[in-house]
Formats: C-alpha cells, sequence, structure tokens
C-alpha cells in the first residue's frame, strides 16, 4: 500500500487547493476587512470543498502576488492562525504550501499538524520572482530540527512561472531528485495554476520513476481527469473547482461535486481495467 492509499484511503487521490486570500503584509491584503475576512474566506472554501468529497486539502497563501522564495514571519503566523482556527472543522488530511518558501512551509506544518507540505526543494531557475535558488539540505535538516519527520514531502520538479537553468531533461530531473532526495511524491506542472499539466511531460516522469509517487499539480478538469489519473497518482486540484473556472473566483460547490463524482467513475474504471489483466 502507498503511503497516499494509506494517508487519503483511496487510490489516486484529489487534494484540493484552500487559496487563502492576501495576508498581512502581502501588496493586496484588505486591510478594513482584516484577518476577519480571510478566516470567513477560508471558512466558506473549507465547507464547500468538504461538502464536495475531496480527499484532501492544501492550505496555500495563493493570493499573496507578486510570491516571495523568503516570506516575512508575518505570513507564517497568520497562515497558522486560519489552519488553527479551522482546525476543529477539518474532516480529511491536510498540507501547507507557503509560496515559494520550503522553511515556512515546514514551520506552518509543524505549527499545525499538518500531514504534508508542498515545495519547490530542488534546482535554480530563472523565474518571475528573479534569480531562484534553493537548498534541499537546508530543509530537510530543518525539518528534522522542528521534529517534523512525518511530514511528507511533495517536490514539485517543473516550478510555475520558472525555467531550469540547467540544460536538463525532465527524466534527468526526476530521476536525480529520487536519488539524491528520496521525495515522498514528484508534482508536474503546467505554466501557471490552472495550466494543463502536459500530459506527455506527466508520462515521462512516471515512466522515468515509476515506484514514486507522481502527482499532476495543475490544470486537472472534467474534460482531462481521467487521462491524467490515467498516468499519475493523483492530482492536486484547485482553479477547475472555482466558479466558472476562474482563477480569482471563489469556489463553486457544484462544480466540486460533478468534479469528484468523474474522479469516482475513474477510479471504477481503472480498478475493473486492473482486475481484467489479472
Amino acid at each position: 500500500m502507498t503511503w497516499t492509499r494509506e494517508l487519503f484511503g483511496t487510490p489516486k487521490p484529489i487534494i484540493a487547493m484552500l487559496h487563502l486570500q492576501a495576508l498581512p503584509g502581502d501588496p493586496h491584503y484588505d486591510e478594513r476587512g482584516g484577518m476577519r475576512r480571510v478566516l470567513d474566506a477560508a471558512h466558506q472554501e473549507l465547507v464547500n470543498l468538504q461538502a464536495g468529497g475531496v480527499d484532501g486539502i492544501l492550505f496555500s497563501n495563493e493570493f499573496s502576488l507578486p510570491y516571495l522564495t523568503r516570506v516575512a514571519p508575518a505570513t507564517g503566523a497568520a497562515m497558522s492562525r486560519v489552519i488553527g482556527e479551522l482546525k476543529r472543522e477539518i474532516a480529511v488530511p491536510y498540507g501547507v504550501n507557503v509560496l515559494w518558501d520550503p522553511l515556512a512551509s515546514l514551520d506552518v506544518a509543524v505549527a499545525t499538524e499538518a500531514a504534508f507540505v508542498r515545495e519547490v526543494f530542488t534546482g535554480v531557475y530563472a523565474s518571475d520572482f528573479g534569480l531562484w535558488n534553493t537548498n534541499v539540505g537546508e530543509v530537510y535538516r530543518h525539518r528534522r530540527h522542528l521534529g517534523g519527520g512525518h511530514i511528507r514531502l511533495l517536490f514539485n520538479i517543473v516550478p510555475e512561472a520558472a525555467r531550469y537553468l540547467a540544460d536538463r531533461s525532465i527524466e534527468d530531473i526526476a530521476r536525480s531528485t529520487v536519488f539524491n532526495n528520496r521525495p515522498d511524491a514528484l508534482c508536474v506542472s503546467g505554466l501557471t495554476a490552472g495550466s494543463e499539466t502536459d500530459p506527455q511531460l506527466l508520462e515521462r516522469v512516471k515512466r522515468t520513476v515509476p515506484q514514486t509517487i507522481v502527482l499532476a499539480n495543475t490544470g486537472v478538469h472534467l474534460g482531462n481527469v481521467a487521462q491524467q489519473l490515467g498516468v499519475a497518482d493523483g492530482a492536486v486540484v484547485g482553479t477547475t473547482f472555482k466558479r466558472d473556472g476562474v482563477f480569482d473566483n471563489e469556489v463553486d460547490p457544484k462544480r466540486v461535486q460533478a468534479f469528484m463524482q468523474r474522479v469516482r467513475e475513474v477510479r471504477a474504471e481503472v480498478r475493473a481495467s486492473t482486475e481484467a489483466h489479472l
């Protein structure tokens, strides 16, 4: 049994993004509405996502645009408060993604007892945020220092809005990432949130590291979920759950329900196909 099956209780889990509104210190923070507005919006998103039947939740400061690669302390403090206040109502496994700061993600995960974090842990990139460097050895040591060894690490190996500086194939990146770091999962993304993950890229990664969990990280929707889950071991889904499928909008519970119904059908089809070949 894979760790994802054990944690989420299902094959090919759908981890729903819960996009937090801009936080204190962010350029678009609503000072008049304050943290109460952030909390109220997050609560409604949680209700709508869980009512729709998602398998997990990933809390992210998605509206902290433009992103930092080292966030201010206020960001982690605000995220910890939101998750802490919602914790009693969270009925599914949850994780944290503090964009784009792996150390802060671990800090919040430990403080809120989250099960996993998703981040860009490896590589050097030319990005919309400037030259983007990482230090995966520091991340692993920080996790140990915090006593967070149980926290699963989801490696985004195709960072959004960024390009690997070295001329390396996706196969080489996947192979060396797995060999050197033993990630709990690899996430394969499109250009931005909501952009479809290239199915060929996804397949190349999974073929290269078949024993590693590989997740479709962006752009999974009703029209392509069967194809994506035909290759991937699960998916991280955000934009398709929003009203009209627009990133800036709120979660539409009807869209969540329709998507998860299709996911259940896909799982049944995959199970039947597997059994037929046994």
